[in-house]
């Protein structure tokens, strides 16, 4: 049962990458490929899992040199086929994540994901998952005008799941979920194990509720 502080939630949210689901190992995999195809040195897996939340425009920035606007539009377009064509073979559920999805499903509480990862990405990855009967909805760019720290997809996700954006709590990762959950009303909650590069921190968004695993999660939101 859901402990008290959270009895009235009725719909929970999820961002993507680095919050429900690990995908760094596959960005870390399609980087380095890429970065062997122009005689770049492999970077650690530290290097680039901090930069995953920022997109493949944000991991062309930190991860490739790039010398103007065209060749930065043919590295990022060059990882995002990479990416596409590796097929998340070593993307997972964070740890402990799935008790978590059952135990919402136990209790008859919807949940989805929200998410700025473009739907030719995120189906594959969620089907492969063997999640997409499981979630109420998938929502990515191609789906709303405006993506996140815009409130638009969530207050989707809300409607979808038939509940009150009040009655909803949304983790992320990313500064952009927080501003992005308390645009629609939402409970926010950071988690602190998601892709946060060194000069940010998880504290400074704000959020209703800050946690470092799903252990954590599961602890706090259900009582024992």
């Amino acid at each position: 049962m859901l402990n008290t502080r959270f009895e009235n939630i009725k719909g929970v949210f999820f961002d993507l990458d680095g919050t429900l689901i690990d995908t760094a190992p596959d960005f870390v995999v399609t980087v380095n490929q890429l970065r062997a195809k122009y005689n770049l040195p492999a970077l650690t897996d530290k290097d680039i899992r901090f930069h995953v939340s920022t997109g493949a425009g944000g991991l062309v920035e930190a991860c490739f040199e790039t010398e103007n606007e065209e060749s930065f539009n043919q590295v990022r377009q060059e990882l995002l086929d990479l990416y596409f064509d590796l097929n998340h073979p070593e993307s997972r559920l964070f740890p402990a994540a799935d008790s978590f999805l059952l135990k919402l499903e136990e209790a008859g509480i919807p949940w989805g994901i929200v998410t700025n990862k473009p739907e030719k990405f995120a189906v594959p990855l969620i089907k492969r998952l063997g999640l997409e009967n499981r979630l109420v909805c998938l929502l990515c760019p191609d789906h709303v005008q405006n993506k996140k720290p815009h409130p638009e997809s969530l207050y989707l996700a809300a409607s979808m799941a038939k509940v009150d954006p009040k009655d909803c709590i949304y983790f992320g990762d990313h500064r952009r979920d927080i501003e992005a959950g308390k645009a629609a009303g939402m409970l926010t909650a950071s988690v602190e194990f998601g892709y946060i590069p060194p000069n940010d921190t998880a504290a400074s968004w704000k959020a209703d509720y800050h946690f470092d695993t799903f252990e954590h999660i599961y602890n706090t939101i259900f009582t024992q």
